[in-house]
C-alpha cells in the first residue's frame, strides 16, 4: 500500500485531489490493457483527472452502499452489478438488523443501481474489463464496503489485476483493501478520520448529469489527436506546434482541430490544449483558478460552446506539475497572481508566433484567481488583448492594476456568492474601461446548478462577440 501525500493533507475539490492521484499512478501510463473506474458519483470527478492524466480509457463502474436501517449513511455492506453483495456481518450483527431488513435495503439499492446503469450507460454493456488492468477510483474511503464490492465484481468480469486509487481513507480501510487488491494507493490516511467530506473544502454533491458531461468529455479528450513537443526547451519557438497533418485534415470534413501543446517560456514548459475551429474568428485563452487546472470540467464546457460558437480556445495550466504538488500543500502559487499573470503573458506572446493564430484577435477567460491573472496581463498588454470575461473570479486580487485595464472587461458572478459579489463590485468600480458585471441568479460559485454554466457560456460568447469580431 502506498500513502504518499501529508497524512493530513485536505483538497481543494476532487480535481484537484485526481490530479494527485495521478501523480502517483504514472507507472500505468499508457498502459494498452489498462482503465480507470470510477465509482459514481463522487469518484467520477477524481477518475476524469486520473484517466485525463494517464491517457486510459474512464468508465464508471456502479456500486451501492447498503446503509442501516435507522443510519443510513453508516454502510453494513454494499452491492455491485453481476450479483455482488458484500455484507459486514459483525456490524449487522453488533447493529441486530435482521435479514429481513437488509434485504430490503438491498432490493431498493438495486434499483437505483439499474436506474444509475441505464442513465450512465444506456444500453450498453458493462465495461470489458477481462484480461485488464484495473484502476479503481473513488473521492474517499470510509469503510471501504462499496470498494470491497466493487474489487470483487471485477474480479469476476475477468480483470487480471486490481488497483484502487483514492485520495483520503482511515488506514483500517486501507489496510482491508490491501488484502484484497493487487495495490493500493492512498495520498493521505488521518489520524482521526470521521468523514471523506471533511478532507475536501469543496465537497459539493456531484450530479448525475455532471457524471454523464465528464464521461463524454473524457471520450472526446480520448478521441482527440495529442501532440508531445520537446520538453528541454526554454524559450518560445515558432513551430512549438507540428502542423504538418494540415493538407490531410483539409480533405476530411470541416471540424474543430484539436491538440495537447507544451509551451515553453522562461523556465516553464506549461501543458495547454488547443482547439481550433474552421474559420476561427479570435482564440480565447482560459486562466483557471484556485487549485484547479486545463482539465477544470466548467472552463472545458465553456470552451467548447465558444469552440461551437467560431472561436479557437486554449486552456492553459499555469503551474508545472512540481508547483502544482506544492501548491496542493501549500496553496499559495494560486494566490501568486503576479507569476500566473506573467505565465499568461507568456503563453500569449506563443500565441502571437503561430501562423495559424497570429492574425487572430485575442480574449481572455479567467475564473477564480485566474481572473485576477487575466486582468493584470490585459493591463500590461493593452494592446494584444481585445476582452477579458471573469467567472466567479477574484478582480479584487489585482486591485493594483485595475485602473490600467483598456480591455472591456465582464464580470460573472453567481447570485449566491455573496462574498464573492461584493468583492466584483469594489473591483468594478476601480476599472476604467468598457465593463459590466451580471449577476446569474440562483448560482453558487461553480455554477453547478441545472443552466447556469449555459449562461456564463451565452455571456462569454455574446461579449466577446461585441469586442473580438473585427
Amino acid at each position: 500500500m502506498n500513502s504518499e501525500v501529508n497524512m493530513s493533507t485536505v483538497f481543494a475539490d476532487r480535481s484537484e485531489a485526481g490530479r494527485a492521484l495521478a501523480r502517483n499512478l504514472a507507472v500505468y501510463a499508457g498502459r494498452d490493457d489498462a482503465v480507470v473506474l470510477a465509482l459514481p458519483r463522487g469518484g467520477v470527478p477524481v477518475g476524469f483527472e486520473v484517466a485525463g492524466a494517464l491517457g486510459l480509457p474512464l468508465d464508471v463502474f456502479v456500486v451501492r452502499k447498503l446503509g442501516a436501517p435507522l443510519q443510513p449513511e453508516l454502510a453494513v455492506g454494499a452491492i455491485a452489478p453481476g450479483g455482488v453483495t458484500i455484507l459486514d456481518e459483525a456490524l449487522i450483527d453488533r447493529l441486530g438488523i435482521s435479514r429481513h431488513e437488509i434485504v430490503d435495503v438491498a432490493n431498493a439499492e438495486r434499483v437505483e443501481l439499474e436506474r444509475r446503469e441505464c442513465l450512465y450507460r444506456g444500453n450498453g454493456p458493462l465495461p470489458d474489463v477481462d484480461g485488464k488492468l484495473v484502476i479503481l477510483v473513488d473521492d474517499g474511503l470510509a469503510t471501504g464496503s462499496t470498494m470491497k464490492a466493487a474489487i470483487e465484481a471485477v474480479r469476476r468480469l475477468g480483470a487480471s489485476r486490481v488497483v484502487v486509487a483514492v485520495p483520503v481513507a482511515p488506514t483500517q480501510a486501507c489496510m482491508e483493501i490491501d488484502r484484497i487488491a493487487d495495490d493500493v494507493v492512498c495520498l493521505s490516511c488521518p489520524e482521526h478520520f470521521r468523514a471523506v467530506g471533511e478532507w475536501y473544502l469543496d465537497f459539493s454533491q456531484v450530479s448525475d448529469a455532471e457524471v454523464r458531461r465528464l464521461l463524454a468529455e473524457s471520450q472526446k479528450l480520448r478521441g482527440a489527436k495529442r501532440l508531445a513537443l520537446p520538453s528541454g526547451e526554454s524559450e518560445w519557438t515558432d513551430d512549438a506546434v507540428d502542423y504538418e497533418d494540415d493538407q490531410e485534415c483539409a480533405a476530411e470534413p470541416a471540424q474543430v482541430r484539436e491538440r495537447h501543446v507544451k509551451i515553453p517560456g522562461r523556465g516553464a514548459v506549461l501543458d495547454g490544449d488547443l482547439s481550433i475551429p474552421p474559420n476561427a474568428s479570435g482564440i480565447i485563452l482560459f486562466a483557471h483558478g484556485s487549485g484547479s487546472s486545463r482539465h477544470s470540467p466548467r472552463n472545458r464546457a465553456v470552451a467548447q460552446e465558444l469552440n461551437e460558437a467560431g472561436y479557437a480556445t486554449l486552456l492553459l495550466d499555469l503551474l508545472t506539475g512540481s508547483e502544482e504538488a506544492i501548491d496542493i500543500q501549500t496553496a499559495e502559487l494560486r494566490f501568486n497572481v503576479e507569476l500566473l499573470a506573467k505565465r499568461l503573458l507568456w503563453r500569449t506572446e506563443w500565441v502571437k508566433r503561430q501562423p495559424q493564430l497570429a492574425a487572430l484577435p485575442i480574449g481572455y477567460f479567467g475564473a477564480s484567481t485566474g481572473a485576477a491573472a487575466a486582468l493584470i496581463a490585459a493591463a500590461q498588454r493593452p494592446d494584444d488583448v481585445a476582452a477579458v470575461v471573469s467567472r466567479g473570479g477574484r478582480p479584487d486580487l489585482a486591485v493594483e492594476h485595475l485602473d490600467s485595464v483598456r480591455a472591456p472587461t465582464l464580470l460573472i458572478i453567481g447570485g449566491k456568492d455573496a462574498d464573492v459579489i461584493e468583492l466584483n463590485r469594489q473591483a468594478f468600480s476601480k476599472l476604467r474601461c468598457g465593463k459590466e458585471i451580471v449577476i446569474v441568479p440562483g448560482a453558487g460559485h461553480l455554477f453547478e446548478e441545472p443552466g447556469a454554466l449555459e449562461q456564463v457560456s451565452r455571456l462569454a460568447e455574446q461579449w466577446f462577440d461585441l469586442y473580438l469580431i473585427r
